[in-house]
């Protein structure tokens, strides 16, 4: 295993692939370097001599300037370099994309369930939302009513550890609570499922529809409206008061710029139209079983996979996610956009740094154009409340060598692979094009995964160095790891490790086609992530605030 990598032949810093120790001599690519400084796993140290002022190049782009005079073999810190990046302008030249091989797939297909509208669904859920925060509370109903009764929840492992200290307690054995073994497995199994081809009934909540701006109000049944037109989506039951600001003829209009001739069952109550609560609750109730009962109807099918749509997503990270995970969904990125698939880049304040490498990559120049207006409006936005790209990187981040943000952004990119640019949306547009779309999003990780999902990515892919156990109420997000370390202290949340390619054991295409190879299974119900076993259905919509 290499010690430290040098990533572009024009990088002046290098990359510690294991912990280095002061006065110790590492070799990268013929040249040897004495360090001055202790260097982590995963942060970096200077290649050259740079004097105070120099640009920081990294992945062959700027990601920094130096706050003072650095040595060679000097550990790069907040102390030392701040962030900087290269200005950005419309593209001067045609790019040229050279494809991966993909015949391995071309006749491969995915089980999945195949929509009206040509959309095919790697899951079947029936969906029950609200248009308000004031019915966040009658979902909760429906959804113990619903899931109590059909099978589609058992007692999880902290119910029955809570039943366990009770029993104990009602058996005045108070002192044997103190020390009670809890097992991470076993107990009673869940009811039987009554409808064995839906994959469950989904209940969100948010704290939207009125309150705020119209545009929210907007924004909110535009992302619902994508929800509803998800191919993992079989129909979907909605609640409104009907005072709100997300009016249901605003959530139907939505749901027409989708899908203009929309024939999922759609069954919307509105609570000051009922009489009753009791009464809107029961009618919602009846509508919503029947819809199942329709639901239930379906079954998988062989699908292309050019029918796949993947989210592309990194949080949590580290100092290894550009040069492991990242790369490494993108090259499955690259294979899907060869095969005819689609692919969503979001998290635009991470994207901080290699605007012009996208730009070039647009296949459109209304596009391009879009792009360079979105990630400059966005950058105004976060400077007029005080902040700033800059200062995206948590405290996390940094601890594990992201110091800048346009380093956290040169890694963050490698998602998207190097396919071109087909499409540019705005939040919450719903993506159509094959290929590569950037989608304006913040990098906040539930907010990005939220709106992703509301774009049509039927599949999730999930970098994370620092471990997350986000995820989504109607799509499979898969959790892969930059680092073995991570994978085997948070076995539970991790679905595939990358720590491989660090080792040398692997190379980053190798391991995008095994990420491919598992999205097949992923997507055809052979193997659920480990987020849907948790039941992590994460769903918050962002407000269009300033959110980094």
């Amino acid at each position: 295993m290499e010690r430290a990598l040098k990533l572009h032949r024009n990088d002046n810093i290098l990359v510690a692939l294991q912990d280095l120790r002061k006065g110790e001599r590492v070799s990268v690519d013929s040249q040897d370097y004495v360090l001055l400084s202790d260097v982590p796993a995963k942060h970096k140290f200077a290649a050259e001599d740079l004097a105070a002022g120099a640009r920081v190049v990294m992945y062959g782009v700027v990601v920094g300037k130096t706050r003072e005079t650095l040595r060679r073999g000097e550990i790069i810190g907040t102390r030392n370099v701040n962030h900087s990046t290269e200005a950005f302008h419309e593209s001067s030249a045609e790019y040229h994309w050279t494809a991966p091989n993909v015949e391995p797939w071309r006749k491969k297909t995915f089980a999945g369930y195949k929509r009206a509208d040509g959309q095919v669904g790697t899951r079947n859920y029936w969906l029950i939302v609200p248009l308000v925060f004031c019915e966040n509370r009658n979902i909760e109903v429906l959804k113990q009513a619903f899931e109590e009764e059909l099978g589609f929840s058992s007692p999880t492992i902290y119910r029955r550890q809570v039943a366990a200290l009770a029993h104990l307690y009602s058996a005045g054995k108070t002192e044997e609570i103190k020390n009670h073994d809890f097992q991470e497995s076993g107990g009673a199994a869940g009811r039987h499922k009554l409808f064995e081809n839906v994959d469950g009934i989904k209940f969100l909540s948010h704290q939207g529809g009125c309150g705020g701006t119209r545009e929210d109000a907007g924004t909110l049944c535009g992302l619902i409206a994508g929800y509803i037109h998800h191919p993992n989506v079989a129909g979907a039951t909605v609640l409104s008061l009907g005072c709100q600001n997300a009016q249901v003829p605003l959530l139907r209009n939505q749901i027409q710029l989708r899908d203009p001739h929309f024939a999922k069952p759609l069954f919307i109550f509105e609570q000051q139209q009922s009489g009753s609560e009791f009464k809107m609750l029961s009618e919602a109730v009846r509508a919503t079983f029947l819809g199942l009962v329709e639901a239930n109807k379906c079954r998988r099918e062989p699908a292309a996979l050019s029918h796949l749509r993947l989210g592309l997503k990194c949080g949590g990270s580290d100092g290894f996610s550009g040069i492991s995970a990242n790369p490494a969904i993108g090259h499955t990125a690259d294979l899907l956009a060869a095969l005819g698939g689609g692919t969503i880049l979001s998290e635009f304040p991470e994207l901080c740094g290699v605007e012009q490498e996208l730009i070039n990559r647009c296949t459109k120049t209304e596009s391009a154009d879009r792009f360079i207006h979105f990630m400059r409006s966005y950058a105004e936005r976060a400077k007029a409340v005080g902040s700033g790209f800059d200062m995206n990187p948590s405290p996390g981040n940094i601890r594990d060598g992201l110091i800048t943000d346009a380093m956290k952004s040169a890694g963050a990119a490698k998602k998207g692979g190097t396919s071109p640019v087909t499409d540019v949306l705005d939040y919450p547009e719903y993506a159509t094009a094959q290929g590569l779309s950037l989608q304006c999003t913040p990098g906040n990780d539930v907010e990005c995964v939220t709106a992703q999902v509301g774009a049509g990515a039927n599949v999730v892919l999930f970098t994370t160095g620092l471990g997350t156990p986000t995820g989504n109420p109607i799509a499979p997000v898969m959790k892969i790891s930059t680092n073995t370390s991570l994978a085997q202290r948070m076995s539970d949340i991790i679905d595939l490790d990358t720590g491989s390619i660090i080792a040398g054991e692997q190379t980053v295409e190798q391991m995008g086609a095994q990420i491919l190879d598992r999205v097949i299974q992923v997507a055809s119900g052979e193997v659920r992530t480990k987020a849907e076993a948790l039941g992590q259905d994460d769903f918050i919509p962002w407000k269009r605030g300033v959110s980094l």
